[in-house]
């Protein structure tokens, strides 16, 4: 089979249009063919591919990504190349999520890959240094060892320069506005915090209006850095239609970026009814 290609240039005249239009942006992670199919069915701009979401879709948390359990960059190009690509109509761009911090690859040969199999658009988190809390141990640690946030803007740099879409992602204030202004990404994610719900959700107990405040005050940051960054939400207490429509009437962000909410959640809630429906059968 011939998988369809979607060029960034046009996409990105799209998006913006879209921007123009008051037609709110959606990102969503897919960690299999099916999962990615019935997004781009369903009219998901971007679908994003990542060890996490591959993790997700195991029935194991986002987060085990984070344990040096696999090769995080690997098990993202072999999925997104197997499962993902000839899922795919060509309507959705398809956005890997690289580790931009991999001591074992030269990130430019990563991106070339990405090309290679028509994943045109990039993203930082898989996973991100960001992920870590600044001042930690663990992340002082991790500085002196190379492995730093510089590396992530480097890669969403060097994404640009090779034609392809950035989308940039940080989950503090600080890192937001270091991505922003020195990677300058086409599209940046606030990540307010894993999403809560379900079995592996995390609930950090904020409210959908102090996810909304806090995605604000970044965004504010981001507008003033780089006006014409495309701005979307995602995480924390945004896990139904209902949040993520507080947060477009309530920021001035273009759209908002899907995890668990359009994924694990609702196969969690789909596959245990229908199995209860049937394992309720008797013989009559």
């Amino acid at each position: 089979m011939i998988t369809k290609r979607v060029d960034p240039q046009q996409f990105l005249g799209r998006m913006h249009q879209k921007v123009q239009n008051r037609d709110p942006i959606m990102i969503a992670s897919a960690g299999s063919g099916l999962v990615a199919k019935l997004l781009e069915e369903q009219g998901v701009d971007i679908i994003n591919t990542f060890s996490g979401a591959r993790l997700r879709a195991n029935g194991m948390g986002t987060m085990s990504m984070m344990w040096p359990i696999l090769d995080s960059n690997a098990q993202t190009l072999n999925y997104t190349r197997e499962d993902i690509m000839p899922a795919m109509s060509g309507k959705a761009m398809i956005c890997a999520c690289l580790n931009a911090n991999d001591p074992l690859r030269d990130m430019r040969m990563v991106l070339e890959d990405c090309q290679r199999m028509g994943a045109n658009a990039v993203s930082n988190i898989g996973p991100s240094v960001s992920y870590v809390d600044d001042g930690s141990e663990v992340k002082n640690v991790l500085t002196s060892a190379g492995i730093t946030l510089d590396n992530e803007i480097e890669m969403l740099r060097l994404a640009k320069e090779m034609g392809m879409v950035s989308v940039g992602l940080a989950f503090t204030p600080e890192d937001s506005e270091r991505i922003v202004a020195e990677a300058q990404p086409h599209i940046f994610c606030y990540h307010a915090g894993t999403t809560k719900g379900g079995r592996t959700g995390y609930d950090n107990g904020s409210t959908i209006t102090e996810t909304a405040r806090d995605t604000e005050a970044v965004y504010r940051r981001a507008l003033a850095l780089a006006p014409d960054t495309i701005l979307v939400g995602h995480g924390a207490a945004m896990e139904t239609p209902e949040d993520a429509q507080f947060m477009l009437n309530n920021t001035s962000g273009h759209g908002f970026w899907t995890g668990s909410s359009t994924e694990r959640l609702p196969i969690e809630r789909a596959v245990t009814q229908a199995a209860s429906d049937f394992r309720k059968l008797s013989f009559q």
